[in-house]
């Protein structure tokens, strides 16, 4: 695929030089802030920590800088998902959302979005179009799927569902805008936990909303603004700070996956990867991804093997959550989620990959 992905890399650390004056801390600071000096009329100035950040701010136009979008930050990946429902949702509507992404997105919206009145129905992410998209006022998807990593069409959904009249929402946390790009394959609007690889730390709760909607822009800022939903300004220089190294970091855990696949599916290991050439999606993976991810899907005899494997590998850390810096893996259907009880989501870190292998290779 071919886009200014690297320019705009290349660009994200100098950012912050266009707000220099001479003498300033090249940095970003933290402005700790519920308060700002507002004498005589408010208008046009900072007047309160629930409205805006100097900090927030910068993150928003780093992340911005890397969707070709403007972003609107949040304290959580769920946050930006439920954001995006709450500010664009009304009684009477019916969203399309995936049978097998987060779980959590699907619990918001049959524990909460059902009681005001907006319906949802479920379809598999491999065979998302099937069905067609006409009365929905909202489609969400996921791709790769978390955890199963199965793929849909950004492009052709996206084509779809807006000659139906509705909004399509991507979420985008398995792979960065680094790694894909669904504001460009025609989505409306992308969510993202940045908590995961973004940060990379695995030390803040963080989440961000890029649209090119101004629409959707505006009303994501005001439900932000009334409801409270705002990001600290710790977390959000964390993942300012996070977004300096995520070119290298992601670079070096998706190569790291690919090897690690190769080899779990050549030890006779059921292995998903969508940079696998016997992945179900892989040649639409080819076209719609920069790179194939850091998450691995890999399926063991039964529960007690994957817990063996996992716990038992001084390389990887028992956890839920994914995209640090680590190497983490946990078995997913102690959440619940439609796998295989001895299904294991694997995210690869920063390791060496030799290293990485040779510890995976011994606990299994």
């Amino acid at each position: 695929m071919t886009d200014d992905t690297d320019q705009r890399i290349a660009g994200l650390s100098h950012l912050r030089r266009a707000h220099l004056d001479k003498g300033d801390a090249v940095p970003l600071p933290i402005t700790l802030a519920s308060m700002f000096h507002l004498p005589g009329d408010p208008v046009g100035f900072r007047q309160y920590g629930r409205y805006d950040n100097p900090t927030w701010e910068a993150t928003e136009e780093a992340l911005g800088h890397l969707e070709d979008a403007p972003c609107v930050a949040f304290p959580s990946g769920m946050g930006a998902i439920s954001a995006v429902f709450m500010a664009t949702l009304k009684a009477g509507d019916r969203i399309l959302a995936p049978s097998d992404g987060y779980y959590t997105t699907r619990l918001f919206a049959d524990r909460f979005l059902k009681a005001f009145g907006v319906e949802m129905d479920t379809r598999p992410t491999r065979s998302f179009s099937d069905g067609g998209f006409d009365g929905y006022r909202l489609v969400f998807i996921e791709t790769p799927s978390n955890p199963g990593l199965d793929i849909c069409d950004i492009a052709g959904i996206s084509a779809a569902t807006k000659a139906a009249g509705a909004l399509v929402v991507a979420d985008n946390t398995t792979m960065t805008p680094l790694g894909q790009r669904p504001l460009d394959l025609g989505a409306d609007v992308v969510v993202s936990a940045d908590t995961k690889a973004v940060n990379g730390h695995s030390d803040a709760l963080f989440g961000h909303v890029a649209t090119r909607d101004e629409g959707v822009l505006t009303a994501l800022k005001e439900w932000r603004k009334l409801s409270g939903a705002i990001p600290g300004p710790f977390e959000a220089w964390q993942v300012h700070r996070g977004l300096e190294t995520l070119d290298v970091r992601f670079e070096r855990m998706c190569a790291s996956a690919q090897v690690v696949a190769e080899r779990l599916a050549g030890r006779g290991i059921a292995t998903v990867y969508p940079g696998l050439e016997d992945h179900p999606s892989h040649n639409l993976a080819r076209r719609q991804m920069r790179r194939f991810g850091f998450l691995i899907g890999l399926t063991l005899p039964s529960a007690e093997a994957a817990e063996a494997f996992i716990n038992s590998c001084p390389l990887i850390q028992p956890a839920t959550s994914f995209g640090g810096t680590h190497t983490s893996a946990e078995r997913r259907a102690r959440w619940g989620d439609a796998v295989a009880p001895g299904f294991v989501r694997l995210s690869v870190g920063c390791e060496p990959v030799e290293e990485l292998w040779k510890a995976l290779d011994g606990a299994l």
